[in-house]
């Protein structure tokens, strides 16, 4: 399995979604566990790393799809309180396929779930091993990111591709205003690299021209 280095001490792993795994001094960080289709690879990766915890950016299934399987071996799992129902199964709802909500809580339901009793709070502001907790709604009204000396782990504020920046569509956002107020207040932090759920890492640059662009 390939690990790729974006910045020091982060790897990022794709399992659909971008898995980061983070080495602090204070420990071990597993941020987002990407699809179940990739689950014997998370497990292998999980096993491999052996995280102090793991945190989950928010709660859409390819981010937190394999969640469940770190609860089953006993690592403390981490989200936002927003996120607690989905990841839970209550309720069950998903923004895709667009505009097909029966289908999508088919496939919530069809996914195994997270154990409420296996779930910690983690709100913004908070410290996790060094990284500081950012809020970054729109996406998912719970969507967090992490912030580090100038690197911001973005998860699906915004997405990267061969073009540049971008967010998600409007239909897999649960308020896209509010998406793109995170994407100006990201513009306007001070940082050096933004690492996406999605693809690879993003410069403030590449930030500022979509948030210019999307108004």
């Amino acid at each position: 399995m390939n690990v790729h280095l974006a910045v020091p001490g982060v790897g990022v792993v794709p399992l659909y979604a971008n898995v980061f795994l983070l080495n602090t001094p204070s420990g071990r960080l597993l941020v987002d566990t990407g699809t179940l289709q990739y689950a014997p690879a998370f497990r292998q990766l999980l096993r491999a790393f052996d995280p102090d915890a793991v945190l989950l950016t928010h709660s859409h299934l390819d981010h937190g799809g394999n969640a469940f399987q770190a609860a089953r071996l006993g690592y403390p799992v981490l989200a936002h309180p927003l996120e607690f129902g989905r990841l839970t199964g209550v309720p069950h709802e998903l923004p895709y396929p667009a505009d097909q909500p029966q289908l999508g809580a088919m496939l919530s339901r069809l996914h195994p779930k997270v154990p409420r009793a296996a779930l910690s709070p983690v709100k913004p502001g908070a410290d996790v091993l060094g990284w500081q907790v950012i809020h970054l709604p729109g996406h998912t009204d719970g969507q967090i990111g992490l912030l580090r000396g100038g690197v911001l782990i973005a998860a699906d504020a915004v997405v990267s591709s061969a073009h540049g920046a971008h967010l998600p569509r409007p239909a897999y956002n649960q308020d896209h205003a509010a998406a793109l107020q995170t994407l100006r207040s990201m513009a306007e932090m001070d940082l050096q690299v933004v690492l996406p759920g999605h693809g690879g890492a993003l410069t403030p640059a590449q930030i500022r021209a979509r948030a210019d662009r999307d108004g």
